[in-house]
């Protein structure tokens, strides 16, 4: 899994290992040592959900305050969406910032958004 770190604090984009052959291919999505190391901290799932959207849908922004905030892996498993970050973070040097990346199944990229921001996307394409 390589990791690149982005303008704002915490805010990661994941780009885990893609093993291809002529069957497909094949990508771990999530393991929970490796993850641990590219946050730098324990953090249990507790939920998964998954989303259908036509092309020019809006998502968003959703936030979740304390004691309820999560924080989200964001991948797309057909197609691509511009994905968008914002913190809400009072304490932070990047309150109020904003982060923004494409994310496809074509670049298989994931997005690593911790608890305190508001979270959404807009679909480019249909399915």
């Amino acid at each position: 899994m390589v990791e690149k770190e982005v303008d704002i604090d915490a805010v990661l984009i994941l780009e885990p290992t893609v093993f291809k052959d002529s069957r497909g291919l094949f990508i771990e999505s999530f393991n929970h040592n490796r993850f641990k190391a590219d946050i730098g901290e324990n953090f249990s799932f507790v939920q998964d959900n998954l989303s259908y959207s036509h092309k020019n849908v809006l998502r968003g922004l959703h936030f979740q305050a304390p004691p309820y905030a999560q924080g989200k892996l964001i991948q797309v498993i057909k197609g691509s969406v511009i994905d968008i970050a914002v913190d809400l973070r009072k304490s932070s040097k990047t309150f109020g910032k904003h982060f923004k990346v494409e994310i496809s199944s074509k670049n298989n990229r994931q997005l690593w958004i911790p608890p305190g921001f508001a979270h959404g996307f807009i679909a480019l394409e249909d399915n």
